[in-house]
């Protein structure tokens, strides 16, 4: 079942880029940043085979990738700083959302704070997510902004320089970006946690 939600996912992302070009890439990747799990790397690396197959222009896939993903994360931020946890947990089982997913975005950023909506940007789930809890700790707008930008150039980059390279084999590459972005998520976890119970044990030490 799984893997046919999966499939189905994959399959409505590539006739939306198919049927909408670059504006298909904007809204496939505002829906990824709005918290609704559509696989960026599809809409990228599918966006970049189109573009080498002379349908799109590469520039452009990249730049629709970009406000795609600004737009999207402004509107997750603007629900996280103005609604809190409570209403995304109210609301967010019907996108998907689950407290694990908000638990999980929202250590990263206790933890970087600001470098996390940066680097979130690479790690699947964290990517989906970390608005929210920048929104919620009411980070400042403008450097949210930057930041996202600044995330978002390379990892759109590379994915459109991806399908395009691999021309009609971009679908080989996702089968292999997704289970490394799994990983590195999980070594984020391991380092995360590891940390964590190196100041909880200090403190454990100190109040004794």
């Amino acid at each position: 079942m799984l893997h046919t939600l999966i499939q189905s996912l994959q399959d409505f992302t590539m006739w939306l880029v198919d049927a909408l070009g670059h504006w298909g890439i904007f809204l496939g990747m505002l829906i990824e940043s709005v918290c609704i799990p559509l696989p960026s790397e599809v809409i990228m690396l599918f966006g970049g085979f189109m573009a080498e197959a002379g349908q799109l222009n590469f520039w452009l896939v990249v730049f629709a990738g970009i406000a795609g993903n600004l737009v999207g994360s402004l509107i997750a931020y603007y629900i996280g700083k103005f609604g809190g946890r409570a209403l995304v947990l109210k609301f967010g089982k019907y996108i998907f959302l689950n407290v694990k997913h908000l638990d999980k975005a929202e250590l990263w950023f206790g933890r970087y704070g600001a470098r996390a909506v940066f680097f979130g940007r690479v790690l699947p789930v964290i990517r989906t997510f970390i608005s929210l809890p920048a929104g919620i700790a009411k980070m400042n707008v403008w450097k949210f902004v930057i930041y996202t930008i600044l995330g978002c150039i390379p990892w759109n980059i590379f994915l459109t320089w991806l399908g395009y390279s691999l021309g009609s084999n971009w679908s080989v590459v996702e089968k292999y970006t997704r289970p490394i972005s799994y990983l590195m998520l999980a070594l984020v976890i391991a380092i995360v946690i590891y940390l964590a119970y190196k100041v909880w044990n200090k403190r454990a030490r100190n109040a004794k």
